[in-house]
C-alpha cells in the first residue's frame, strides 16, 4: 500500500534541515582542523629554526672549546701574538678590531641614514620620495663582494691619493664599505619608524608655537626612537658579521690596528681566511671556530645592550 505524497513532505524538509546542520558541521570541523594543523605546523617550523640554531651553537662552541685544552684563557682573550705555526694563538688584536670596525661603522652610516630618512618622511617632496626609497631598496639586495671590488678598486685608491698612504687597506675603508653596505637597510627602517608617528603629534606640536626643527628633534624622532633602534640593530648585525666586503678592504694582517691606515684584520676575514688550510683535529682550527662561536656572543651581547638602552630610554620618556 503506497503512502500519501502529504505525509511524505515533512520528511523531507526534517532530511533538509538534518542534513543542512549536517554540512555547516562538516565546514566547521574543517576550518577547526586546518587552523589547528596550521597552528601545529607553524610550531614544528619554529621548533625545527631553534633546533638548528642551538645545534649550530653547539657545534661551533663545542668545537672552539677544545682551544683551551693547549692554551690558556688569558693567552687566547689577552694576548696580540697571532703565529699559529709558532703555536701562538692571541686572538685579542682581533676581537678589539673587531669592536672598533663596527664601532667606527656605526659612528659613519647611523647619522647620515637617519638623517636621510628624516629628510625622506618629514622634509623632501613627494617625487624625491618615490625616487630614493626604490633605489634603497634596490641597494639592500647588492651582494657584499660588489661592495668589497668597488672598495678595493675605487675607495682604495681614492684613499691613497687623499693620505698619501702607501697601501690604503685598513679600519678606515673598511668602515666605509660597511656604511654604504648597512645605510640602505639603517635608512628605510627608520624611514618606515617615523612614517608610523601619528599625525596628531606634529599638529599638536605645531598648535603650541614649535618649529620644524623643534618638531622633528623632540617629538618625532623620541616617538619614533624604538623603530630607529631595531634598525640600528640590523645594521650593525650585519656589519659585525660581514666577511667578503671586509676582507677585500681591510689587509688581512694579523696584527692590531695602529691607525685607521694599518692594514690589519677582524674576527670575520681572520677566519675565511685560514679556515680551509688548517687540519680539522688541530688547535689552530679549534681556536678558529672559537672566534666564531666570540662572533655569535659578540652579536647576542651588542643586541641586549641595544635593546636595554632602548627599554630604559622609553622608559624615561
Amino acid at each position: 500500500m503506497s503512502t500519501p505524497v502529504h505525509e511524505l513532505a515533512p520528511l523531507s524538509g526534517a532530511n533538509i534541515l538534518t542534513t543542512t546542520k549536517k554540512s555547516k558541521f562538516d565546514r566547521y570541523a574543517r576550518v577547526r582542523f586546518a587552523n589547528r594543523l596550521f597552528h601545529y605546523l607553524f610550531l614544528l617550523c619554529i621548533l625545527a629554526l631553534c633546533a638548528v640554531l642551538g645545534l649550530v651553537i653547539f657545534f661551533i662552541g663545542k668545537t672552539g672549546i677544545l682551544t683551551f685544552r693547549d692554551i690558556s684563557l688569558a693567552d687566547f682573550f689577552l694576548s696580540l701574538d697571532w703565529t699559529p705555526e709558532d703555536g701562538k694563538f692571541g686572538a685579542g688584536a682581533f676581537i678589539i678590531n673587531t669592536l672598533l670596525l663596527t664601532g667606527l661603522t656605526l659612528l659613519i652610516a647611523v647619522p647620515i641614514s637617519v638623517g636621510m630618512a628624516v629628510l625622506l618622511v618629514e622634509i623632501s617632496p613627494m617625487w624625491l620620495k618615490q625616487f630614493v626609497r626604490p633605489v634603497l631598496d634596490l641597494l639592500v639586495g647588492i651582494p657584499s663582494i660588489v661592495y668589497g671590488y668597488l672598495g678595493l678598486t675605487v675607495l682604495i685608491p681614492l684613499i691613497r691619493e687623499w693620505t698619501g698612504e702607501n697601501l690604503g687597506d685598513g679600519l678606515l675603508a673598511a668602515a666605509l664599505v660597511l656604511s654604504l653596505m648597512i645605510l640602505p637597510t639603517i635608512c628605510r627602517v627608520s624611514d618606515e619608524a617615523i612614517a608610523a608617528v601619528p599625525k596628531k603629534y606634529r599638529e599638536a606640536a605645531y598648535a603650541l608655537g614649535s618649529t620644524r626643527l623643534q618638531v622633528i628633534m623632540r617629538v618625532v624622532l623620541p616617538a619614533a626612537k624604538r623603530g630607529i633602534i631595531a634598525a640600528i640593530i640590523l645594521g650593525m648585525t650585519r656589519a659585525i658579521g660581514e666577511t667578503m666586503a671586509v676582507v677585500m678592504v681591510i689587509g688581512n694582517t694579523a696584527q692590531l690596528a695602529g691607525s685607521l691606515f694599518t692594514p690589519t684584520a677582524v674576527l670575520t676575514s681572520n677566519i675565511v681566511m685560514q679556515i680551509s688550510n688548517v687540519e680539522f683535529d688541530s688547535t689552530w682550527n679549534y681556536a678558529l671556530h672559537m672566534m666564531a662561536f666570540l662572533l655569535l656572543l659578540i652579536s647576542f651581547l651588542l643586541i641586549v645592550v641595544i635593546r636595554f638602552i632602548g627599554k630604559k630610554g622609553g622608559a624615561r620618556a
